[in-house]
């Protein structure tokens, strides 16, 4: 039993760091994995891809050094996915778990390392939860997004407290050109159905981009039959929108603002359940993200961006009641100095997080803040072959006092096809409120602290092709883990304590390949996340998962399949308890029915293979689905 709270009810979210986790072993990359070489059916050329998340800065992808993916707005359309987290599951080096379907306990895997490991932003305002840790994938709406940029490895000198095993980030569609409307239906089988509709474009200086969707379905029963449980289908509905506006005032000024709501009600199904007296127990999510952006070009040398944004993050459970919100505010002031080959960065940094807990009959009212002070200083040198990049930070945190970071990177490109990537960087996670200040809490917690060393070697012969090898190491102390054995705690279930010890260690294969119509791709991950302390592998994390995939141009449609593996996991910490390993086989479909009108179909689990991810939670089987999408340009 775990006694965090952020699980379904307040027993279930209890026990959610027992539950959340599994690997949907995936590793690949899916319609979408490594964007450095995305395979592109069409024939228009295609302008270099420039990602921000790695260092903050706009730089080329083939440029970074660091592992990064890029998911683009047609992938995701073409996955017919229904989370966020399921399009994730398709990169290599990620796996993710869920108690069940849509809208139930989600837990994002970077290279093995616990979801509240990755530092999670949308547009730039981090998302997090000051309960357990982590975002809350299952609140974040799929349909708004754009584009997810995927940085593997720690970033902690870039982005503080969060970042031990990476950064994700999601951005919603930007407005360009001449009105671009949108309106798109779907259904599939349970009773699903999805609707969206929405506009982006720019005149003169000004952008503009507004978005709103409902997807509902009627779901599955989440729980397997060997448990006790209400047998009543567990399903969702979910209603969100997006609105971003930009100002290019001069060449040199530009004002953007942000906006982003989402709500979503699940079912699930509780620990205790009477036959005589059964009750629907209900998921509930409210999310906002908001962010205000300034960017100015002073000179040719010197430019900043002052950024200030805020996110809340609340859940719910009825009728066994429970609920939690928390509150992220961040100010950025990021400045960039350029000089020839040489780019120098420093930003400063506060970011203010708080925690409301409402009371139950089992805990008081929780209700705490706390803030972080960073200086952030980089510096990258691009001559020739050669790319280095170095990063440093301090944060000095309200509670536990001052925490330094570091990291540095050099990639050496010995031919135009040929490049080699090395790295090392240091990394923390902040305590978070519950930890501290819950009745299961311990104020002198300290932060988790990671290290990490990686090398790759990318080969890229044409822009259709590549291949990458990637090697880590990453071993973190002070893990923070709920202590029953623990004395002098405040309840007597036990309390956290900075006593675990654990290393996530391995190799990604990842390739795309284009033969005339024909696009393939696929990943293949070794992994070892281990406890130390035991030697036991963390549980359900899969050593082994991957994926196939192809898709070819047959007249108008464009057909795809894709094969995903999974090698067996672990449902406990003595791993005494196996979750088999399991193969699904996913088909898509695609053509223009006529100017602007799309036609998707999309089969998942096309075998309807019967598989588990956590133990005793059901997974959806063959699930069938097919969209409209109507996207006139005008």
């Amino acid at each position: 039993m775990n006694l965090a709270p952020r699980s379904h009810g307040a027993g279930q979210r209890r026990r959610a760091r027992a539950l959340a986790a599994l690997p949907l072993a995936i590793g690949g990359l899916g319609a979408a994995a490594i964007v450095q070489a995305q395979p592109n059916l069409g024939t228009a050329p295609q302008l270099p891809e420039t990602v921000v998340t790695a260092t903050r800065t706009e730089q080329r992808l083939s440029d970074a050094v660091a592992d990064i993916s890029v998911i683009d707005r047609a992938t995701i359309e073409r996955s017919g996915a229904e989370g966020v987290a399921d399009v994730l599951s398709k990169v290599q080096g990620i796996q993710i778990a869920r108690n069940g379907g849509l809208g139930n306990t989600t837990s994002v895997y970077l290279r093995g390392a616990d979801t509240r490991f990755t530092a999670v932003f949308i547009d730039g305002v981090r998302v997090d939860s000051q309960a357990t840790g982590g975002a809350p994938w299952e609140a974040i709406p799929l349909s708004q997004i754009d584009r997810i940029e995927i940085v593997r490895g720690p970033a902690a000198a870039v982005y503080g407290s969060d970042a031990m095993g990476g950064v994700i980030q999601l951005f919603t569609r930007k407005g360009e050109g001449a009105p671009a409307p949108y309106v798109g239906v779907g259904v599939g089988n349970r009773s699903t159905y999805k609707a969206e509709a929405g506009v982006s474009g720019s005149s003169g200086g000004f952008d503009y981009s507004l978005g709103a969707s409902r997807d509902q379905s009627d779901g599955f029963d989440v729980r397997t039959p060997n448990v006790a449980h209400n047998p009543d289908k567990d399903g969702y509905e979910q209603t969100s929108g997006n609105v971003r506006l930009g100002l290019q005032i001069n060449p040199q000024q530009r004002i953007e603002g942000t906006l982003l709501q989402s709500y979503l009600n699940s079912g699930y199904d509780g620990f205790v359940y009477d036959p005589s007296a059964p009750v629907d127990d209900r998921n509930k999510y409210w999310l906002r993200t908001a962010g205000v952006n300034w960017s100015s070009q002073w000179t040719d040398v010197w430019r900043t961006k002052l950024s200030v944004s805020d996110s809340s993050n609340r859940y719910q459970t009825d009728p066994d009641f429970y609920r939690t919100e928390t509150t992220i505010r961040d100010y950025l002031f990021q400045n960039e100095f350029r000089f020839g080959s040489h780019l120098i960065t420093a930003d400063l940094e506060r970011r203010e997080d708080s925690l409301n807990n409402a009371a139950t009959q089992f805990s008081p009212e929780l209700d705490r803040e706390r803030s972080q002070n960073a200086l952030a200083l980089g510096y990258r040198f691009m001559q020739g072959a050669h790319t280095l990049q170095l990063n440093a930070r301090r944060d000095d945190d309200s509670e536990f006092g001052g925490k330094t970071t570091g990291s540095a990177a050099y990639g050496y490109a010995f031919t135009p096809a040929w490049r080699a990537t090395v790295s090392a960087g240091t990394s923390f996670r902040a305590p978070t409120l519950y930890q501290r200040f819950s009745e299961y809490g311990v104020a002198g917690l300290q932060p988790e602290e990671g290290t990490n060393y990686e090398a790759g070697l990318r080969w890229t012969p044409q822009p259709s092709s590549s291949l990458s090898l990637t090697a880590y190491h990453n071993k973190v102390k002070n893990l923070i883990d709920f202590d029953y054995s623990a004395t002098g705690c405040q309840s007597f279930f036990g309390c956290y304590t900075n006593v675990g010890r654990a290393q996530y260690e391995g190799v990604t294969l990842a390739g795309t390949h284009r033969i005339g119509d024909v696009s393939l791709r696929g990943s293949l991950d070794w992994q070892d996340p281990r406890d130390l302390d035991t030697d036991k592998l963390l549980v359900q994390r899969a050593r082994v998962y991957g994926t196939l995939g192809a898709d070819v141009r047959v007249g108008t449609w464009v057909l795809g399949a894709e094969v995903v593996a999974s090698g067996k996991r672990y449902a406990d910490a003595a791993n005494t308890q196996v979750l088999g390993g399991y193969g699904l086989l996913n088909f898509t479909a695609s053509t223009p029915l006529s100017d602007g009108l799309t036609l998707l179909a999309r089969v998942d689990n096309a075998t309807d293979k019967d598989y588990q991810l956590v133990r005793n939670y059901a997974t959806a089987g063959r699930t069938l689905y097919v969209g409209l999408k109507w996207a006139p340009k005008l």
